[in-house]
């Protein structure tokens, strides 16, 4: 057992809602993680959720009687006073049901009574299929929360209670976690720093219809973002083509190609304190892109030529004045020798490297594991991460970077697009 001084969550009172999801069974596992952090935690499920998991087992874990019915004649008014003692309301999973009537202010079972009464802060982690997630409805409903300052988690992609394979399973309690952190502790450490972070993939046409591009989904530079935003940063996020949700309180300009990406970066590079290029920018692109498009049949196509495309990276370092400046190193082998070599060549303050064919860290994952690299040579090795967690982890190493640069006393404006 860890000293109560390293405990997260010691004499935070958490209410943890649980809705009928086949994932209700992860909420006993995310029960136990808060246990060890210290939290008090009250459980409220819905009717529907004790289908899946007996209440007796929360019961048994959490040393409290478990809620689930508004007019228990033991139970009277518990829908303001749980709520009223809270520090914060986690519901894991949330159905789109449940999401519905968090946005709409429905009120008909304990779980959405208590939402609707209570002042502390509501973390929604949903989890339902694929196709249901998808739907403009489900999509508003998330947005709408959002706007109001709740704390709704992107799920997870992978293997689905219905056979499928997409976005819709419940994240990893790991991200929960950091999540319910970042509401109870919020860190402010980065007022004042101004943040420029490039994300996702470019993508290089071959003609109107085909292009050349990578597997990068954007998650690590998405997750940078917000954490430094959480951290109380300005931050711009110049994304190419994801499928992500702006965090709140980001600004973002998206972008497609890599010249695209090059004006955006350098045009803003000025304007920051810290610039992180977590994006994973093409290489090459097509030398003379198809005005039209090119048609299988008919001739083949014999040979596609290609050109390197601009050194970000090497063009802001040349820029660079009192900006720390951030590198990120997908490698395959040799990850250390080739971050260093990376972080001398390009003229770095500190520089990011995994593996991306190691389990659990290659593109598209919601986890990661790194070494950090700095420009005194510190190395330090991560294990695998959420990589909300990760985030946070990489503004930790920052910090004394960040501190020990000389700060401009009058930044440069850009020009906003």
């Amino acid at each position: 057992m860890p000293p109560a001084s390293d405990l997260r969550f010691l004499g935070k009172r958490i209410v943890l809602g649980v809705s009928g999801s086949i994932a209700a069974y992860k909420a006993v596992g995310l029960l136990r993680a808060l246990a060890r952090e210290g939290a008090d935690v009250t459980v409220v499920m819905t009717k529907s959720a004790t289908r899946f998991v007996r209440p007796l087992t929360f019961e048994v874990l959490c040393g409290h009687p478990v809620a689930t019915d508004l007019f228990a004649a033991h139970q009277e008014m518990l829908h303001l006073t749980v709520p009223e003692r809270a520090d914060v309301i986690v519901i894991a999973p949330a159905t789109a049901n449940v999401l519905a009537k968090c946005a709409l202010g429905l009120a008909d079972d304990l779980l959405s009574t208590m939402v609707l009464s209570a002042s502390c802060p509501l973390i929604l982690a949903p989890a339902m299929d694929s196709g249901m997630w998808d739907h403009p409805a489900v999509k508003a409903h998330a947005e709408a929360l959002r706007g109001r300052g709740v704390t709704v988690l992107e799920p997870e992609e992978g293997p689905l209670a219905s056979g499928r394979v997409g976005r819709g399973r419940l994240v990893d309690e790991g991200v929960v976690l950091s999540a319910i952190e970042a509401r109870l502790c919020p860190r402010r450490d980065w007022v004042g720093q101004r943040v420029l972070v490039s994300a996702g993939p470019t993508q290089e046409a071959i003609d109107p219809v085909r292009f050349i591009s990578n597997r990068s989904s954007g998650k690590m530079g998405y997750a940078v973002a917000q954490a430094a935003r959480e951290r109380g940063a300005e931050v711009v996020l110049v994304s190419g083509p994801t499928a992500l949700e702006v965090p709140p309180g980001v600004e973002v300009v998206p972008v497609c190609t890599a010249e695209e990406m090059t004006k955006a970066l350098i045009s803003r590079f000025a304007w920051s304190t810290v610039t992180i290029m977590a994006a994973a920018v093409a290489d090459f692109r097509p030398k003379r892109p198809s005005l039209v498009k090119i048609k299988k049949d008919g001739a083949s196509l014999q040979k596609l030529e290609l050109e390197p495309t601009d050194d970000i990276l090497e063009m802001l370092s040349k820029q660079k004045t009192n900006q720390v400046l951030v590198g990120f190193a997908a490698e395959t082998e040799e990850v250390i020798l080739s971050a260093k070599e990376k972080l001398k060549r390009k003229g770095l303050d500190l520089i990011v490297g995994n593996n991306v064919v190691a389990e659990g860290s290659g593109f598209g994952s919601d986890t990661n594991a790194a070494v950090l690299v700095d420009r005194v040579g510190r190395v330090t090795q991560l294990d695998l991460l959420p990589k909300r967690a990760l985030a946070d982890r990489i503004l930790d190493a920052l910090r004394e970077l960040v501190v020990t640069s000389k700060r401009r006393a009058h930044p440069q404006p850009y020009g906003r697009t």
